[in-house]
């Protein structure tokens, strides 16, 4: 887990994670202009919470939300640039959770900083047919169990 948390001293910490994203580094991905800090991932399931950051113009690519994708928009605004709901517009202090298999390009024509959560990682869909994980990695054969596929 990237999350940094405090050394378990007490009962209470054995069911709560203090997690201080002011103290982490921010992790770029494999998308141009877009960073993150995982705050939660369970590499058993999938789920994962994350401030995700984003560069002016940044574009997350074609992807599908294979269960239910929550987003709090904190900073500037995430776009719809491409996929059934292009130009839904989502900006400071706005929430949007889409629904499983919806599936989008996202645009931050401003930038933007917002928290995302993810039932199971996303699907993305490269040039050559392949589906990956954001990591790049073939996306059934990593996460195809946590979603029962």
């Amino acid at each position: 887990m990237d999350a940094v948390t405090e050394s378990r001293t007490s009962a209470a910490d054995q069911h709560s994670h203090h997690v201080r994203p002011a103290d982490m580094e921010w992790q770029k991905t494999r998308f141009p202009g877009c960073e993150a800090k995982t705050l939660l991932f369970d590499p058993a399931t999938g789920l994962v919470t994350a401030l995700m950051r984003f560069a002016p113009g940044a574009v997350l690519p074609d992807h599908e939300h294979v269960k239910i994708e929550q987003t709090y928009v904190l900073e500037g605004r995430l776009v719809d640039k491409e996929g059934a709901a292009a130009g839904l517009t989502i900006g400071p202090g706005e929430f949007v959770w889409r629904e499983p298999g919806s599936r989008h390009v996202a645009w931050c024509p401003e930038g933007g900083l917002m928290l995302a959560m993810f039932q199971v990682p996303n699907k993305f869909f490269e040039a050559d047919g392949r589906v990956t994980d954001s990591m790049g990695k073939d996306w059934n054969s990593v996460w195809g169990h946590a979603a029962g596929e």
